[in-house]
């Protein structure tokens, strides 16, 4: 009587429906995380311009009318604001690629993108990208010590304010750092995860 049991087609129908739904899950998470990618990556791409075109307006308004040094730090924070989103946008997307190369591209018929972009280095000596655009922000906070310096600061002036854009500086190249291991250190961390899920199973 069992044994016909195991053998009714109705038995096997919650077996049939979890596997579907969890096949279902698996394609789900992987298009939503893709999709994450790619829309923060474009958030990424637009908030420089409109980082550095904001920083310029009140870095021009403060020179044409403002006479005190400190008025140098508003776009300084300006500076500072756009430069953590966009960090943050990298390093989220990131760390979702990392995740998808671990769970989704072990097999040789699944998704490889996240495994092929990671094998494949600059075409062209210098032909890396910066994805913080860490150059272009220490440019412009060099440029936002003009209007510090030129309303005549006093030494106490000059020192703080420059030992504010000095730290931001440092910020910036600390990041650049950080964003250069962070593929490699995540790579294995989920792994290391992944061979305890499996051993866990």
């Amino acid at each position: 009587m069992a044994t016909e049991n195991l053998r009714s087609p109705a038995c096997w129908l919650p077996l049939t429906y979890a596997v579907a739904m969890s096949a279902n899950l698996g394609q789900t998470e992987f298009a939503v995380l893709r999709q994450t990618i790619a829309t923060r990556g474009t958030a990424r791409m637009v908030l420089v311009p409109v980082t550095m075109v904001g920083w310029a307006a009140l870095c021009g308004a403060i020179l044409l009318f403002a006479d005190v040094p400190v008025a140098a730090l508003v776009p300084l924070v300006v500076l500072v604001a756009g430069f953590e989103a966009i960090h943050a946008l990298h390093v989220g997307v990131e760390r979702v690629g990392r995740y998808l190369q671990v769970y989704y591209e072990t097999t040789p018929d699944g998704p490889l993108w996240e495994s092929s972009v990671t094998s494949v280095g600059p075409a062209l000596p210098g032909g890396g990208i910066d994805p913080l655009f860490t150059v272009v922000f220490i440019g412009a906070t060099f440029i936002n010590m003009i209007p510090v310096l030129l309303p005549s600061p006093t030494r106490l002036e000059l020192g703080v304010l420059g030992v504010l854009h000095v730290i931001f500086v440092g910020r910036v190249v600390r990041a650049r750092g950080a964003a250069a291991r962070q593929r490699a250190v995540e790579l294995e961390s989920f792994k290391a995860v992944r061979a305890r899920q499996l051993g866990q199973a």
